[in-house]
């Protein structure tokens, strides 16, 4: 059973739909009980990054996030959800993350335009389960203003955008997709059944 979490600053529907596409059960919740119950969590996201964190703290959620990685757990953040497993972010000033992954999350420069939106390619850097069947600069549909600089070897793909950004991301049984699987037709769906599958 794959839980996702409600902390209120989430696309929810959306991502539940697209796991019903690719066969998969999913339920939405905010319940730390019923979300520590499930095999898989998602961690999807629109907004700001210190709002979310102090959501996901104010629902007592972070304790079950921990807990559920903590056994081994697959966890995926999508969009300010992968984000959110970075040590801290800079968006309207420093907030802590989950620090699942040693990274930071920065403004894109000045030199490109703000936001980064539209289709655009993943370049696969390293293989993974995620990204069974995936190929290799498929297209994928971003929507964002901030990235993730990771401070460790966890980048799976890069994207290029003035520069070689993380669009995925594994730290063993974390992960991050920076871009809306939910809207990037076949390649997306493919990683949300990988996940799935997992």
């Amino acid at each position: 059973m794959i839980g996702i979490i409600d902390y209120k600053l989430n696309n929810l529907r959306s991502v539940q739909k697209a796991f019903e596409k690719v066969g998969a059960v999913s339920f939405i919740s905010s319940d730390p009980k019923e979300l520590a119950r499930s095999d898989k969590l998602v961690l999807p996201g629109v907004g700001a990054f210190g709002k979310a964190m102090e959501n996901i703290y104010s629902l007592n959620l972070e304790e079950t996030i921990r807990a559920h990685v903590a056994d081994g757990k697959p966890l995926i953040g999508i969009c300010l959800g992968m984000q959110l497993l970075f040590t801290r972010s800079y968006e309207n000033g420093a907030h802590n993350g989950l620090n699942f992954i040693n990274g930071e999350v920065k403004l894109f420069p000045s030199s490109v335009k703000v936001p980064h939106i539209g289709w655009n390619q993943v370049e696969i850097r390293r293989q993974s389960k995620i990204l069974t069947s995936v190929v290799n600069n498929s297209f994928v549909y971003f929507v964002h203003s901030y990235y993730t600089e990771p401070k460790e070897n966890v980048t799976l793909t890069t994207t290029e955008y003035g520069f070689h950004f993380a669009s995925v991301v594994q730290r063993e049984n974390v992960f991050g997709i920076q871009f809306h699987p939910e809207k990037s037709q076949v390649a997306g769906l493919q990683m949300l059944k990988n996940f799935s599958e997992l």
